[in-house]
């Protein structure tokens, strides 16, 4: 990274030294076009889109997650259901005998 500022340094010099305004201009952007390549930096419309893509994928993210919620109720209800019904199939039914003595 000191690297690029001493070449920062220099081309600035060299500017300095050859003369115009304009030149000047031209080797700044130049090099700090080469300096912000070397950041691995974004633009301004690359960031805004992740923004939008990060949004959407946090509502669907809630969306679904109340999904989950709602589901797991019913099915926490249904299983209360189911195990009351089974309860009451499990239990025994007596059947008792006419009483034969009485004839």
């Amino acid at each position: 990274m000191n690297n690029f500022f001493n070449d920062l340094q220099g081309k600035i010099n060299q500017a300095l030294e050859s003369g115009p305004a304009k030149d000047i201009e031209r080797n700044v952007k130049a090099v700090m076009t080469q300096g912000f390549a070397k950041l691995d930096l974004v633009t301004r419309e690359e960031f805004d889109i992740q923004a939008q893509v990060l949004a959407k994928t946090r509502a669907k993210l809630e969306a679904l997650e109340q999904r989950v919620i709602e589901l797991e109720a019913r099915l926490a209800t249904q299983s209360t259901a189911s195990a009351a019904t089974a309860a009451q199939a499990e239990t025994p039914h007596i059947i008792t005998p006419p009483n034969l003595d009485k004839q």
